[in-house]
């Protein structure tokens, strides 16, 4: 039988994927395996993977192949996260090499499945479909000391034509408010500043379990009033389920931040249709508009698709322009490619890949134009950071954040990180503000 003594995880995707991964961390680590960051020498590999776009997958199906070439194929191998419940049993068909595969459901089920394969030599395969067992998330090994992922939901009801996140990750299912509250209330003890409360649609949260009688701004308000919460933030969220109670929330809790990530997919009401956001774009300018004037001073994030199947020209304008329209903070933007298992793979993947390359660099240029319109309006400004750590290139200078989510960095001690201050701005690299602390503000308690 194998004996395992160290682990080395690598993670791949969103933000919800390195909260799974601290979960399995933790898991592990109470197992009494270590920890290392040396691939190579691991008796233990794990990688937990994404499937939103098709080069996510590549990288991690050519990383596994190699694997396969090399020493460390004598390791334990496990797959977990998106791509394990997408490929199944398919992957170990395509990489014979991997132990185990663990799904998104089944995270709980990691210890076990280690057992059965250090047991019996046997691959072993773990996909439910559906999140039924509640995870250990007081447990999870945080590489972050200031500010920590809080999940709330998982799953996605939506089935956007485009998106294989609820044929991975499963129908809604919210996690009950008692325990959210009771996690953040250790966090908080714990010293961390920042919470941000995770979902594939945080604002849909509650509604599967009507008898809670807990809506997403009802858990909002619950957890504001937690003792020394500093900032709250949440991401992401689906323009359908975003409420004026919601948007009430973001005005009037002090931990709050008045960032709303709002994702408007594409400005033509024909292909917001054929990708099932179930909004029209007056619908979503609505809101916009209403949110606009309940919190005049938030910032709001957008995702866009360009090039998904039959758009034309002319819809590509109108993405466009409503993106040149609200003026977003933050914009990920993304070229249209297949992903196998949705329903837009019935359709003819028909705009041609160098009008879909060209489309986004027209697109990137327009915002990247409001980005330097927004850095500018913020020179001379005073507005208050949260600390997070030493800037990578350059250790004389800190990284912290706005509300607002802007990057800021400034000189300062390290004996600063983990606080609130206040920085002027008075230029900026890229999207990066510069800026200079006034003072040194002991801003622990609001």
């Amino acid at each position: 039988m194998r004996e395992i003594k160290t682990f080395f995880v690598k993670t791949y995707g969103c933000q919800m994927n390195e909260l799974d991964s601290e979960i399995m961390v933790g898991q592990l680590e109470q197992r009494g395996l270590s920890r290392i960051e040396d691939e190579s020498a691991a008796d233990l590999l794990i990688f937990n993977t994404c499937s939103i776009r098709d080069l996510a997958e590549r990288k991690v199906m050519g990383k596994l192949g190699k694997l396969g070439r090399t020493s460390q194929r004598n390791a334990v191998i496990g797959v977990t996260g998106c791509m394990a419940n997408a490929k199944k049993d398919s992957l170990f068909q395509k990489i014979p090499h991997i132990d185990f595969v663990l799904g998104t459901n089944n995270i709980h089920d990691l210890n076990n499945v280690l057992d059965d394969v250090l047991a019996t030599g046997k691959q072993s395969v773990k996909t439910d479909d559906r999140f039924t067992t509640e995870l250990d998330y007081l447990s999870a090994k945080r590489d972050d000391k200031v500010k920590a992922y809080v999940s709330i939901i998982r799953g996605c009801d939506k089935f956007c034509t485009y998106c294989v996140v609820p044929y991975t990750r499963g129908p809604e299912s919210s996690r009950t408010p008692e325990s959210i509250e009771q996690e953040c209330r250790q966090l908080v003890s714990q010293g961390y500043k920042e919470i941000i409360l995770l979902g594939q649609n945080v604002n849909s949260y509650g509604k599967d379990k009507p008898e809670w009688n807990c809506l997403f701004h009802d858990l909002l308000y619950r957890l504001d009033r937690i003792p020394g919460v500093e900032r709250i933030r949440f991401m992401t969220s689906h323009p359908v389920d975003i409420t004026r109670e919601l948007m009430e929330a973001v005005r009037d809790l002090p931990s709050l931040c008045e960032f709303v990530h709002f994702p408007v997919q594409a400005g033509s009401n024909r292909i917001l249709r054929k990708m099932h956001r179930i909004y029209t774009l007056e619908q979503y300018r609505e809101k916009v508009n209403m949110l606009r004037e309940i919190v005049p001073e938030v910032a709001l994030g957008t995702d866009v698709i360009v090039g998904f199947p039959t758009e034309t020209e002319e819809e590509f304008q109108m993405t466009f322009d409503v993106l040149k329209e609200i003026e977003y903070s933050v914009a990920f933007l993304f070229a249209y490619s297949p992903r196998k298992g949705t329903p837009a793979m019935r359709w003819q993947d028909d705009v041609p890949e160098e009008v879909k390359q060209e489309r986004l660099q027209r697109l990137m240029k327009m915002q990247e134009e409001i980005y330097q319109k927004q850095r500018q309006s913020m020179l001379e400004r005073e507005v208050e950071i949260l600390v997070e750590k030493k800037n990578f290139k350059d250790s004389a200078l800190l990284k912290g954040r706005t509300r607002c989510w802007k990057n800021v960095l400034f000189p300062g001690d390290e004996s600063l990180i983990g606080t609130l201050q206040k920085v002027r701005i008075h230029s900026y690299s890229h999207q990066t503000l510069l800026a200079e602390l006034i003072g040194v503000s002991n801003l622990i308690d609001r």
